[in-house]
């Protein structure tokens, strides 16, 4: 009888911490290579289609920064909320109800048509994502609650106050019946920037990373964050708040889900649908942890999984494989991430039965 057991390192290599998003993405493509072959399909083909080819045409390539787009910017949230140690698993859901309370104006009052309506709206969607994400906060501050559950299960309530509102009372009257919203206004859309198809929301998104690196590195506010998420007790000596640490770390990670979720209906739906989001929220707790819970990382993290996406469509078209294939992928990108740092950070220690007699074996 054996029982296996993982016990944390006295020290770590710094350097393989560096190269374990390097060694995820490498051990990804093999087992993507070998999920090709395995469906009958060539896998050199498969991976150069799925990884290379997005990248060598400017429609396919600005179509992979319109998808990397969100997914940094809800990642860069996320992070703040795993660096304090408070677990928000609810993105999709802050995005879906961000883009419903950036919707009002464009719907609501269509005749409101004005330099403000854009930024308002940005303003309105920021204020959803983060009212939505402070239930799952006060339940945790006040009862706690575990915010891993709630955060998750607020995502299914979204899902169906969007269904029920573009089926119901948002419905466009002169849609022919179509499950889909008025269309937005020219002052409620995001306009493109460089003269392509990339909208305003590319830069505002940039912005927002490199003001949060900086907030992270250089202010108190980032030293709480770090104190607070790696040693509470710490913190507490330091005169830091857990309970409003957590209702920030999750209010900032509603609010820039909520304005990704704006940003979407306002650029490239240009309307509310039953379905406004191919599963951003979750794609992107894969983004944070590549990039090591940094928002420059998370950058060059928020491409690389944006690939998946315009990736899988295009080993669709092309092989005939599944349209789940990218979902597979990523998922598997993320278990490797975790497998690796969990090798990285734990040694595993396979303990017989007669442990007790000082007999074990470490790998």
């Amino acid at each position: 009888m054996m029982r296996i057991e993982l016990v944390k390192r006295k020290e770590h290599s710094q350097i393989m911490v560096l190269l374990s998003p390097a060694i995820a993405l490498a051990l990804t493509a093999l087992a993507a290579g070998i999920i090709f072959a395995l469906s009958g399909h060539n896998p050199f083909e498969g991976l150069y289609k799925f990884f290379i080819e997005p990248l060598t045409q400017q429609w396919s390539l600005e179509a992979t920064i319109d998808k990397a787009t969100p997914l940094i910017l809800i990642a860069c949230g996320l992070a703040v909320c795993y660096l304090s140690n408070n677990w928000n698993i609810g993105a999709e859901g802050q995005l879906i109800v961000g883009a419903l309370f950036g919707s009002v104006l464009p719907i609501l009052f269509p005749e409101f048509e004005n330099g403000a309506t854009l930024p308002l709206m940005l303003l309105l969607g920021a204020l959803g994502g983060a009212l939505w994400a402070l239930i799952p906060a006060l339940l945790k501050t006040r009862f706690n609650t575990n915010e891993i559950l709630t955060s998750l299960m607020l995502v299914y309530v979204a899902s169906l106050m969007l269904d029920y509102l573009v089926r119901g009372p948002w419905r466009d009257p002169g849609g022919y019946n179509f499950p889909e919203s008025r269309l937005f206004s020219d002052a409620a859309t995001l306009p493109s920037v460089f003269g392509g198809t990339m909208s305003l929301s590319t830069p505002l998104t940039i912005i927002v990373a490199i003001v949060l690196t900086v907030v992270l590195a250089k202010t108190l506010k980032g030293f709480e964050i770090r104190v607070m998420g790696e040693s509470p007790r710490a913190g507490s000596f330091a005169g830091f708040s857990s309970k409003r640490l957590t209702l920030f770390a999750f209010a900032l990670a509603g609010a820039l889900a909520g304005l990704a979720g704006t940003m979407e209906v306002s650029g490239e739906l240009n309307q509310l649908l039953p379905v406004i989001s191919p599963g951003y929220g979750f794609t992107a707790i894969i983004v944070a942890f590549l990039g090591r819970l940094n928002p420059i990382g998370i950058i060059v993290a928020g491409f690389v999984l944006a690939l998946s996406y315009i990736g899988g469509e295009a080993v669709q078209s092309a092989m005939g494989v599944s349209n789940k294939i990218a979902s597979v992928i990523q998922g598997l990108l993320l278990f490797f991430v975790l497998a690796c740092d969990t090798l990285i950070l734990y040694r595993v220690r396979v303990i017989s039965h007669r442990a007790s007699a000082g007999e074990a074996s470490h790998v």
